[in-house]
Order: structure tokens, then C-alpha cells, then sequence
């Protein structure tokens, strides 16, 4: 069995596409999804399956909620050595006057293309500094995401791909989480 990590943009925000995590829970192992776990309310998801696409996973996931809840979420999908990667090349990590309650990553369902990537990389949002290596972007927003002109849709907008962010704290949890289901 291997282990994923999916992330679903949107559910639990302000009271819209509200999806209890038990019930999350119950419909993903009704999908054969095993050993299943979330953290916090807002749709990261660990879990066992066999070995399988990644973008078949968005897909099922993706769908079976449609169905049964009745909204459309994003999802994207990694396997915990994918997801572990991803944080593990966080440039500004290793940056020690960085302070790490400011850093997000936005994960991304594609890489995106070089002429999109174009668009946003000659032009600088300060006081937020970002740097996009293969399926994420990274980000630094000193005055907090919640005020940076970097958000999902902007990024979506500009690089045409699907992006859900999380902070650095719980992309470091999602890991956790999923080492300790490796243990099972």
C-alpha cells in the first residue's frame, strides 16, 4: 500500500462547502481509501491505497464528493515521498532570518507551462517573495497570506493550473501524519 496525501481547496471556509471530516472519512473509505486521517477542518486528507496515478486519485475523490455532497472541490494528490519533497525544497526555509509562521506553499495540480511561468516571475509583489520549483510555489508573506496579492486564484489566474495552499505548519503535520500511518 502506498501512502497519499491529498489537499481539497475550498471546503469549510466561512461556512461554504461545508464537509464534516467523519463523513469525509466515510466516503473516501467507501472509495477503498485505508488507514484514513485529516487534519484541521479545511480537507487534508492521509491515507493508504494501492499503488495508482495521482490524477486518479483527484479524480475519484473529486467525484465521489460531487456526488455525494454536492459541490465541486479541487483536489490534489501526492504520495507522502512527493509531498515530503516538496517541503524539503523550500528555499526559504533555509534562510534563518526567515521567520517559518510566514511561509505557505501552494501546491499545484501541473507544472506549469514556461510562458505562464513568465508572467508572474519578472514582476515582484513585496514585502512577499515567492520562487516556483516544479509543482509549487512557495511563498514568504510577512504581513500574512491573508494579505498577499499571491492567492490561489491570482495563481491559478496566472499560471493555469489548479493550486490549494497550505502553511508551513501543516504541510509539516500532513507528513507526520502520514509517516505515523506508514507505521501502521
Amino acid at each position: 500500500m502506498q501512502t497519499y496525501i491529498s489537499i481539497l481547496r475550498g471546503i469549510n471556509l466561512g461556512g461554504h462547502n461545508t464537509i464534516k471530516m467523519e463523513a469525509l472519512k466515510k466516503l473516501l473509505s467507501e472509495c477503498g481509501l485505508s488507514n484514513i486521517d485529516t487534519y484541521i477542518q479545511s480537507g487534508n486528507v492521509v491515507y493508504q491505497f494501492k499503488s495508482t496515478d495521482t490524477k486518479k486519485l483527484d479524480s475519484i475523490i473529486r467525484d465521489k464528493i460531487a456526488q455525494e455532497f454536492s459541490i465541486e472541490v479541487p483536489v490534489i494528490t501526492q504520495t507522502i515521498d512527493e509531498f515530503r519533497l516538496i517541503v524539503k525544497n523550500n528555499p526559504f526555509a533555509k534562510n534563518k532570518t526567515k521567520d517559518a509562521s510566514f511561509f505557505h506553499i501552494t501546491f499545484l495540480s501541473d507544472k506549469p507551462q514556461k510562458e505562464n511561468l513568465d508572467k508572474i516571475t519578472s514582476i515582484r509583489y513585496q514585502p512577499d517573495e515567492f520562487a516556483i520549483i516544479d509543482k509549487a510555489v512557495y511563498l514568504y508573506c510577512p504581513n500574512g497570506y491573508g494579505n498577499t496579492k499571491l492567492s490561489n486564484k491570482f495563481l491559478e489566474t496566472k499560471l493555469k493550473v489548479a493550486a490549494t495552499t497550505r502553511n508551513w505548519k501543516t504541510a509539516n503535520e500532513l507528513i507526520t501524519i502520514g509517516d505515523r500511518i506508514n507505521k501502521k
